[in-house]
């Protein structure tokens, strides 16, 4: 795990989701690089250098949210860029190689309705970058058991597995499964790929409406530090892939979790 990316917004919580990145990418000698996206319209005449303005005034912003965090000899770089925030991930992700990307959740606040936002919601949904979601104010601890949800066992690409490969490898992690069978669910769903049964030693098959609701159902005998799910258009999120947002009566755990994307297959 080399380049990890922490996308700032104005939240004045983050310098905690760059603090929780820092110390994650210290145990892996990572690069991480904190990005502001803004969106100017750029055009003739006074509106020619509004876009190095408002990157400047980024650029600034981004600064004094790296000078309240201890960066433990990790180092930052700073990106901005103009336009759409997919757009943008992608853009950074082709020219540098982003191994993983580190958001913050909407709130943990049970009266806050949304999980993730519209912005948080969009890069889960519509990147193919693996994602790390880390409860505002998380402090990092060494992970050690990681629970990994999925309803369907299918993996075309190995590599897919790698972040949580590199996790359980750094960290001495356990990995348990929990394969939940939903409705409508075919034999093929159920014959889990050898490199995800190589990880773990415990595999567990449930039955429920969705993934999540067998995952609430196991989470709290099992304590996981960390939630390993899929991204797929008939996996994790499948009834949440309508809209950006994510409400927490649809999904909310309070531990980081890490998704992985197999949209592509």
């Amino acid at each position: 795990m080399n380049n990890i990316l922490v996308p700032i917004g104005t939240s004045p919580d983050s310098s905690q989701t760059l603090q929780y990145a820092v110390d994650f990418a210290s145990n892996f000698g990572a690069k991480i690089f904190v990005m502001d996206v803004f969106h100017v319209a750029t055009g003739i005449g006074s509106l020619a250098n509004v876009e190095e303005k408002v990157s400047k005034s980024g650029k600034e912003h981004l600064k004094l949210i790296i000078e309240k965090v201890d960066t433990k000899g990790v180092e930052i770089k700073i990106a901005t860029y103009n336009g759409d925030i997919v757009d943008g991930l992608n853009s950074i992700n082709k020219e540098l190689g982003i191994d993983l990307i580190i958001i913050a959740p909407r709130s943990n606040d049970i009266m806050e309705e949304l999980y993730l936002g519209n912005t948080s919601g969009r890069i889960i949904k519509q990147t193919n970058i693996p994602t790390l979601i880390v409860p505002k104010g998380t402090e990092f601890k060494p992970i050690k058991k990681v629970l990994t949800a999925f309803g369907s066992g299918i993996l075309k690409r190995s590599s897919i597995l790698s972040p949580l490969v590199t996790i359980k490898n750094k960290f001495r992690a356990e990995v348990s499964l929990l394969l939940v069978k939903r409705p409508g669910y075919s034999e093929d769903d159920l014959k889990v790929n050898t490199a995800l049964m190589d990880l773990s030693k415990q595999l567990t098959i449930t039955e429920n409406a969705t993934t999540y609701l067998g995952v609430m159902e196991h989470f709290r005998n099992e304590h996981p530090d960390m939630l390993c799910v899929f991204r797929r258009k008939r996996g994790f999120f499948k009834k949440l892939w309508e809209k950006n947002t994510i409400r927490k009566s649809e999904f909310f755990v309070p531990i980081p979790v890490l998704v992985l994307s197999v949209k592509k297959d």
